[in-house]
């Protein structure tokens, strides 16, 4: 006998104890949480005895909804934001327009902080490789989440964001399914 088996099975009897309708409802809100995502929502519902594909889907579906409502509130909040800069600019402008001998506004310096590590690799990767490639790297850096916001933030199209960042969830869902189911069928000889 295994060491695991009896980890794995301990873990599935406390899963049917939910009921079926609520288990792909619990992997979605689990893939909806940073860090979590999709990859490690899915390795948990395969380890506790769903369908693969029940929980890839899910996991995949909950994951993709919390970057959609994300999305679509960074690029209101990217809207709103240069909005309000471009009409207090159209302000300062007509205020300095209007005042005799004053040429050039005084602005102060502004100290900026120092891009974390998963921003500067998120940076290379959006340099090197596009959307598509910042995409489908970036759950190597960051979260999904994290990904989708920075992009919207730098001024990239809602709709491309969406379709990249779905088309990278939905890979590496369907690669730590994959993973997972393998690794308890191969490996660990639960079925």
């Amino acid at each position: 006998m295994n060491p695991v088996e009896p980890l794995v099975q301990g873990f599935r009897d406390l899963v049917a104890a939910v009921p079926d309708v609520i288990q792909p409802l619990i992997i979605a809100l689990a893939g909806a949480v940073p860090f979590v995502e999709g990859e490690l929502a899915t390795t948990v519902g395969v380890l506790g005895g769903l369908n693969p594909v029940v929980a890839g889907i899910a996991a995949a579906g909950g994951n993709f909804l919390c970057v959609f409502l994300i999305v679509t509130l960074s690029s209101r909040a990217r809207t709103a934001t240069l909005e309000r800069l471009a009409r207090r600019e159209a302000v300062r402008v007509s205020a300095s327009s209007t005042e005799p001998g004053s040429d050039a506004v005084e602005e102060a310096p502004t100290k900026e902080k120092p891009e974390s590590k998963g921003k500067e690799r998120f940076r290379r990767y959006l340099t090197r490789f596009g959307v598509p490639g910042a995409s489908l790297l970036g759950p190597l850096a960051m979260p999904t989440q994290f990904t989708a916001a920075l992009l919207v933030a730098g001024g990239v199209p809602k709709p491309w964001v969406l379709l990249w960042q779905g088309i990278a969830i939905i890979l590496w869902t369907a690669a730590s399914t994959v993973s997972a189911w393998l690794a308890l069928l191969v490996v660990y000889n639960v079925g």
